[in-house]
């Protein structure tokens, strides 16, 4: 992927590469924010893409929203510096809403209403490597309209394929409650990668790809050696990350430390999970790993 810019004639989008008047402010084919053109073409050189990808309420939103606020608070010796003010707003979202007790609003199918974040990274603890990653926060639904029926969303298909890394959420509290559907999702999504790779009997994807088991405060267990818990409850993954995969980790996370029930609508007929307070476990990891490979 080389590096592209902006010119008075026009901006070349960054994620699909398609031409969009100068003025423009969302691509026209992908509904990328052409602001990240700009804000790269100020670097000169070249930023990486690490998706994160997951099934609807595995938690993406929160997940990526906590990890944008660790690294801005230089978390695990890292430095992070957002290019652009769009690139606040999905950790802002996440943090009021928490504070407030509650969940963020599911993230809409539609991509030109999607977060995304621009953060140059370094670790201060080694020599200094700056590293521009662009984050999106894509949601659960479109990923499964995209993985079902493939372009239905030009932006994931262009996003997956560029990406330098891949994090993908996998609910662990329904595996280990014996639900198949985490397996399958997780199955179908990895196909997914793998296609758009290539897919040559011969070859094995060397994208890094960590796998996080989320809502890990269900079920502690994972935390203890998330490898073996993922061959035991994922197995349908584990199978295909050792045909398929090079290059791939087990993690554990929970970013909630106790959870409450409320009812809601006119006869109570909705229950409403309640965040009381945050503990965050195992968010900065997966990241932390996935840079020290691209």
């Amino acid at each position: 992927m080389s590096t592209t810019y902006a010119t008075t004639h026009g901006t070349t989008c960054l994620i699909c590469a398609t031409e969009n008047p100068a003025d423009a402010a969302l691509c026209a084919t992908c509904a990328a924010p052409l602001a990240l053109v700009r804000d790269v073409a100020a670097q000169e050189r070249e930023p990486r893409i690490v998706s994160v990808i997951g099934e609807s309420n595995v938690g993406k939103t929160v997940y990526l929203g906590f990890l944008l606020d660790m690294l801005a608070q230089r978390a695990g010796s890292f430095e992070a510096v957002p290019k652009g003010a769009y690139s606040v707003d999905l950790q802002q979202n996440v943090i009021i809403h928490m504070a407030h007790r509650m969940f963020p609003p599911k993230t809409p199918m539609e991509a030109n209403q999607w977060y995304w974040a621009y953060y140059q990274v370094c670790r201060r603890d080694r020599k200094a490597k700056w590293v521009d990653l662009v984050m999106p926060d894509m949601a659960g639904e479109s990923l499964a309209a995209e993985v079902a029926n493939p372009e239905t969303f030009r932006v994931i298909r262009d996003l997956v394929g560029k990406s330098a890394g891949l994090m993908l959420l996998v609910d662990a509290a329904q595996a280990a409650n014996g639900a198949s559907q985490p397996d399958f999702f997780a199955v179908k999504m990895l196909s997914y990668v793998d296609s758009l790779r290539g897919g040559k009997a011969d070859e094995r994807v060397e994208t890094p790809l960590a796998i996080i088991l989320c809502k890990g405060d269900y079920c502690p267990e994972c935390f203890d050696d998330p490898r073996r818990f993922a061959q035991a409850n994922l197995n349908r993954v584990w199978n295909l990350c050792e045909s398929r995969f090079s290059n791939v980790e087990f993690f554990a996370c929970s970013v909630v430390g106790s959870l409450a029930y409320a009812t809601a609508g006119n006869n109570g007929e909705y229950v409403v999970p309640i965040p009381l307070h945050t503990a965050l476990h195992g968010v900065l990891e997966p990241f932390q790993w996935i840079v020290d490979r691209i």
